[in-house]
């Protein structure tokens, strides 16, 4: 496969990697809020998640640093897009944000 392939290739398994860590992290939160034992559902989310994304770092990189990168990149906009899509929606946030937008 030719360089951008891989790296494209990389980004989005980047990008794949950060959706499955942080949506788990999300859903493990919400979970352990009302689990009978949240500790074991944090401490085997945590391991079962940091598990999968090293061994698929470790996959992709395949001891080249540019792959190792894309990789990376593609986590952390993963992550941006997990949180923005995660986040609550509040009325009084919303409504703040819309009247400072008419300041300008």
């Amino acid at each position: 496969m030719n360089d951008i392939g891989g790296l494209v290739l990389a980004w989005v398994t980047g990008l794949l990697l950060g959706a499955m860590f942080f949506g788990g992290l999300w859903w493990t939160v919400r979970k352990g809020l009302t689990a009978r034992h949240p500790a074991v559902w944090f401490l085997g989310s945590l391991l079962l998640r940091t598990g999968i994304t090293l061994a698929g770092f470790y996959a992709v990189a395949a001891h080249d640093s540019w792959r190792l990168l894309a990789c990376l990149a593609g986590f952390v906009i993963a992550r941006l897009i997990v949180t923005r899509l995660t986040r609550p929606f509040d009325i009084k946030t919303a409504a703040m944000a819309a009247e400072a937008g008419h300041a300008s």
